[in-house]
């Protein structure tokens, strides 16, 4: 039984897969900096109880993060409670995806997930748009490289910045208006956001739909791929899973 971690800005999520069982739980939780290993571990210790697991039956552990600080406290954990050195991502590591873009390092380990799983589920050429903090747009070309991609604020980002610097508007429900044009100041920030997002995702998707040669499939990923894929014309997938799959599929070449 495999424990994938995928440590994020904002959340860390959680998945237990049981090989032929397939994916037997997964959790979301806040992710905090100044959390140590031991407070982790009783969140991920209450987690399994929850759903009547054991640890004693994982036999192995894959991580993912993209944030430094935390990583060695995930590391700690896995080795101090469960007994197992994890599987730490890294553009290093055997994938099936060759990189191939100038600093091959500088590449998030959650996109290298996205990328592992998009080709392996979905065939290339693929574009991977994942809504997290940033959302990431992410190319594999139809040999099944990963080309590079694109990165713009996610629209948690967006909305808390204009609520941030402007004296008037409010913190707002991201969910889509009843029309884009807006007849009161809450409808009128959806519009500008929430569809204002679907404008850039279709603009920029198909911009990087031709420089793949005009037939790449759109997976779309996160937190709020729901939402957004709702109402954008690009995306024809959408996985909440991807990413862990990635990174489980990752452990299994590597382990």
């Amino acid at each position: 039984m495999l424990l994938a971690v995928n440590v994020n800005n904002t959340n860390t999520s959680f998945g237990v897969h049981g090989g032929a069982e397939g994916w037997m739980a997964h959790w979301r939780a806040a992710t905090d900096r100044a959390r140590l290993a031991d407070e982790y571990a009783m969140l991920l210790r209450s987690f399994f109880d929850f759903r009547g697991l054991s640890w004693s039956q994982l036999t192995g552990v894959a991580l993912s993060s993209v944030v430094p600080p935390v990583t060695p406290v995930f590391v700690e954990l896995s080795r101090r409670y469960l007994g197992l050195e994890p599987l730490v991502v890294s553009h290093r590591l055997r994938t099936g995806v060759e990189i191939r873009i100038d600093y091959p390092a500088e590449l998030g380990a959650d996109r290298i997930l996205n990328a592992v799983a998009a080709k392996r589920l979905y065939g290339c050429p693929c574009i991977v748009v994942d809504f997290g903090t940033a959302t990431t747009f992410d190319a594999l070309s139809r040999e099944g490289d990963y080309v590079g991609g694109a990165i713009a604020p996610g629209l948690g980002i967006a909305a808390e910045a204009l609520f941030a610097r402007t004296a008037k508007l409010p913190r707002i429900e991201l969910t889509a208006p009843p029309a884009a044009i807006g007849r009161n100041t809450v409808h009128a920030m959806q519009s500008g956001l929430v569809l204002g997002y679907v404008g850039l995702i279709d603009g920029l998707v198909g911009r990087l739909r031709a420089e793949l040669g005009g037939s790449a499939r759109v997976v779309a990923t996160g937190g709020m791929a729901a939402i957004l894929a709702e109402h954008a014309a690009v995306i024809e997938k959408v996985d909440p899973m991807l990413t862990l799959e990635g990174l489980r599929m990752i452990y299994e070449m590597n382990r």
